[in-house]
């Protein structure tokens, strides 16, 4: 929880909760971003009663303002809020759930992952993913196959945060899902394993026809430092899509592969300057002489971003 100035005017204090009972809602609502501000020990059961007010706003701002307490009854109320008639209060609750850190609040987070709402369901799992609390890994393998892909992707996610070798098998077989955004977040969750474990789903994911699940594979590829994938980032580099190019560039420079050199070259004439930087910074980090010539012929490239990569990918190679 942060420390608060303390808030030393008592008399201050009973005028706050005397405006939390005004009939004006507005005044109560700004009765609750004072309460927010202070010290009072009392100021979290305050704001959680608050969540609680007939009026849309005060509950709103009551919501966000449990941003700044991170604690397991804090996290608790927020989850009943989530099924709020209103909903923006009910983003709010998910949005201030999402910002605890403290893995205690995963406790009653877990008694409502089970929820009917898929709102629910795939915001609490949203929320345990920053909380990395080892007890969350039943609920989450569990929720893989939820009937809900945004509940699906969110459960992925958890598993990535926790990083624990045994939920590989399920994350390895959520690459398979038929949602490709559930598809594209198990590629990314899965960097945490070494190349040996999922070189061959990351090459799978690789020939994906949603080319935004290409382009995590290409990408994840490089984290796992799968040098024995470079041949099929090559390949890559042919790519209809250039996100998908830029990743495999970036992955070949992490390899430093010398065969990659004539397979990036062509990207340095492409009309996206983002992959011409990204081809430029790959051959500057293999450094190898067959690359000057390539990138000599570009000096002159209108992008000024892309210019500096090149200057410094040549003195690379003459320094090498």
């Amino acid at each position: 929880m942060p420390v608060f100035e303390v808030f030393e005017d008592e008399d201050g204090l009973e005028e706050i909760h005397a405006r939390l009972k005004d009939d004006d809602a507005m005044v109560r609502r700004i009765a609750v971003l004072d309460l927010a501000e202070s010290a009072e020990p009392t100021v979290i059961d305050t704001l959680i009663d608050c969540l609680k007010d007939n009026a849309a706003e005060v509950r709103l701002e009551a919501a966000r303002s449990l941003e700044s307490f991170d604690v397991p009854e804090a996290a608790a109320s927020l989850a009943e809020v989530l099924s709020d008639s209103d909903e923006a209060v009910r983003k709010a609750a998910a949005y201030s759930m999402a910002e605890f850190k403290n893995p205690e609040c995963a406790v009653p987070l877990l008694d409502v992952v089970g929820h009917k709402d898929a709102f629910v369901r795939a915001s609490v799992l949203h929320a345990l993913k920053e909380l990395r609390n080892p007890a969350v890994l039943g609920s989450a393998l569990k929720a893989l196959a939820d009937l809900d892909p945004g509940v699906r992707m969110e459960a992925v996610g958890v598993l990535g945060y926790l990083k624990d070798i045994n939920a590989l098998p399920a994350l390895i077989h959520a690459t398979h899902d038929p949602d490709p955004k559930v598809r594209r977040s198990a590629l990314g969750a899965i960097a945490f394993c070494g190349e040996d474990l999922v070189v061959d789903a990351l090459l799978e994911g690789l020939g994906d026809d949603e080319w935004s699940v290409r382009e995590i594979a290409a990408e994840t590829l490089g984290r796992v430092g799968a040098v024995s994938a470079a041949t099929s980032l090559m390949g890559a580099m042919e790519d209809s899509f250039w996100q998908v190019r830029v990743k495999a560039a970036r992955s070949l420079g992490q390899f430093k592969s010398v065969s990659a050199v004539s397979a990036l070259a062509p990207s340095l004439q492409h009309n996206i300057s983002n992959l011409r930087k990204e081809a430029a910074a790959a051959l500057g980090e293999i450094a190898h002489p067959d690359g000057l010539p390539y990138l000599k012929s570009v000096e002159d490239d209108p992008d000024p971003d892309v210019r500096k990569n090149i200057r410094w990918a040549i003195g690379q190679i003459q320094t090498a």
